[in-house]
């Protein structure tokens, strides 16, 4: 099964990703709170793919999934957004995103995504 990263300052926001996942078989999780602990994460658990949201501290998720990119070019990551984001979607678009989910999140919507970029 695929190791997924899930990066959101909010922890109520992981939880909820990882509920629609996990009711869809998805069991293996790394978390993580902010886009500076994602990148060194993300280098130590090597994960499948990255769902992470844009606006967090320390590091956002466009610096983040830059940073990602230069170390695997083939990094799986997709953006989370809040409505009205829309400039910040075409950038990480451009910086190399697979895909992006808008909040408030639909469960069904995150796993079609997280299948589509997992090739299942």
């Amino acid at each position: 099964m695929a190791k997924i990263m899930l990066v959101d300052d909010a922890a109520f926001m992981r939880m909820m990703i990882k509920k629609a996942l996990t009711a869809s078989g998805y069991t293996d999780f790394v978390e993580a709170q902010d886009g500076a602990e994602a990148v060194q994460k993300y280098g130590e658990e090597k994960p499948d793919m990255v769902i992470m949201d844009i606006t967090m501290p320390n590091m956002d998720g466009l610096q983040a999934l830059k940073k990602i990119k230069e170390s695997d070019a083939g990094a799986k990551v997709v953006m989370c957004t809040a409505m009205g984001q829309e400039s910040m979607v075409v950038d990480a678009i451009k910086s190399g995103a697979r895909d992006f989910i808008v909040k408030p999140f639909n469960a069904d919507r995150i796993v079609q995504t997280v299948n589509a970029v997992l090739g299942k």
